[in-house]
């Protein structure tokens, strides 16, 4: 595939860009999510820190110099996990998602799973409409290093579907 003109790889001096774009479109799970999952910010500098230190590689959608999405991939064993999708709010429903999704996903070499939220149906409906079918919830206690209150509260998806 050749490659997006729009999508590349976040740099390392762009965090606070990410940051901004995760927190800015979380807003939507804001009393969606179980009260108890919400914090503010959504994801602070560390934990994007930390998801960055433990192999999540953050690409970017950049137009008119600025980043409008953003989403990670992340090995794990013998899965790829597609991590923190997020479009800026008043960038939502252009194809900016989809986009970085597709990008990502034709790289992938092996299975992709995605967690998400349970009550984000809007989440779980973009996902499938992009080829992701549901797959076990356990799941999450393999490819993830989430607390117990998370996995109880998400879904998984996968494409290829899990047979």
């Amino acid at each position: 595939m050749a490659p997006h003109p729009h999508i590349r790889p976040c740099r390392d001096d762009e965090r606070a860009a990410i940051l901004a774009i995760v927190n800015a479109a979380a807003e939507a799970y804001r009393g969606v999510i179980p009260a108890d999952r919400w914090h503010e910010p959504y994801m602070p500098a560390a934990e994007l820190d930390a998801e960055i230190a433990a192999g999540c590689e953050f690409w970017g959608y950049e137009a008119d110099g600025g980043l409008l999405g953003v989403m990670g991939i992340q090995p794990v064993r013998d899965i790829v996990l597609i991590r923190h999708a997020y479009v800026l709010p008043a960038s939502q429903g252009r194809g900016v998602g989809g986009e970085l999704l597709e990008h990502l996903l034709a790289s992938a070499t092996r299975p992709v799973l995605v967690g998400t939220w349970a009550a984000a149906e809007w989440a779980i409906r973009f996902y499938r409409r992009h080829g992701f079918e549901p797959a076990p919830q356990d799941l999450l206690r393999t490819y993830w290093t989430i607390p117990e209150r998370q996995v109880e509260t998400s879904v998984v998806l996968a494409r290829p579907p899990l047979v």
